[in-house]
């Protein structure tokens, strides 16, 4: 039978239509199997989102989380702690988020006055217990306050132990979400201390002599002393925030407190190194604002 040319043009056009149609459905196919997943698929590959309004706090730390030195002299005063704190002048970050009201019944304080990395995993056990909305976690001072500079936690112990405690915790609690503060500079609140003879008599009871030793010597190995105990507090830090960026549901504080100039009305009246009252506020104020951030910090 002999084809007529419009025959054949009607064949030629379907079937090109054909292969466009072929080459479209590959290209979809591509995509969907490739770099565009469905709608459906985003949902379900979506990592959790933090939650800005937490119902419930769990405290761990050392001896700033336990407000030592804030209300009298060598002593804890947890009510004036920045992260669990009833204190109405403080508005502890507990207070802030729950109500004040709320936090006798729904915010825990595990912080231990001269704690260490190697003591954050006992401390986050017992918070998972009540599986509380947010952990906040603020170690570290006394892994750097050692009687001597040589006797500091080493970077790679200080890791292991996050490491360890953090993994403890989103075993035991998978859904608390914690929130890690940087380690305070000491030699900040070296600098607003050392020039007090009373602050003087009160460092030598002990009080973190790796960085307040000898507080008036300019001499070189006691400017290196110093210099050597603020490194290792940056690495620390550093440590912190890395370690916290593995895990979805961990925000460290960006260095504010680190950062935080405290002046000394904000300081201890006892030891002018730990936070006073004021300056557990501040504290406070700044978890607070990390905390209800829709964003973490850059």
């Amino acid at each position: 039978m002999r084809t007529t040319a419009p025959g054949r043009r009607a064949r030629r056009t379907l079937a090109g239509a054909g292969t466009a149609i072929a080459l479209l459905a590959g290209v979809l196919t591509g995509c969907q199997e490739g770099s565009a997943p469905a709608k459906g698929d985003r949902g379900a590959q979506a990592g959790p989102r933090w939650n800005t309004a937490p119902t419930s706090v769990a405290a761990a730390g050392d001896s700033i989380t336990r407000g030592f030195d804030a209300c009298s002299v060598l002593a804890d005063c947890p009510e004036v702690s920045w992260a669990t704190g009833s204190d109405p002048g403080v508005q502890s970050l507990a207070a802030r988020l729950l109500g004040q009201a709320q936090v006798a019944g729904r915010s825990w304080n595990y912080a231990v006055t001269g704690s260490r990395m190697a003591d954050l995993a006992g401390q986050l056990a017992s918070a998972a217990e009540h599986k509380p909305d947010l952990v906040t976690i603020m170690v570290g001072s006394n892994d750097a306050c050692r009687p001597s500079a040589g006797s500091m936690t080493p970077v790679a112990e200080f890791r292991a132990g996050f490491e360890k405690a953090l993994a403890g915790l989103r075993a035991a609690s998978p859904a608390s979400q914690v929130y890690v503060s940087s380690v305070p500079d000491l030699q900040r609140l070296w600098q607003q201390g050392k020039d007090s003879p009373m602050v003087r008599q009160v460092w030598k009871l002990g009080i973190c002599q790796s960085m307040l030793a000898d507080p008036l010597s300019s001499a070189g190995a006691a400017t290196a002393r110093r210099e050597q105990v603020r490194a290792r507090v940056v690495e620390y830090n550093e440590v912190l925030r890395e370690v916290c960026a593995k895990d979805a549901l961990c925000r460290y504080d960006g260095g504010a407190v680190f950062q935080y100039p405290f002046a000394v009305e904000q300081l201890s009246r006892w030891d002018w190194f730990h936070p006073g009252r004021d300056g557990q506020a501040r504290l406070a104020e700044l978890a607070h604002r990390q905390v209800t951030s829709a964003e973490p910090p850059r």
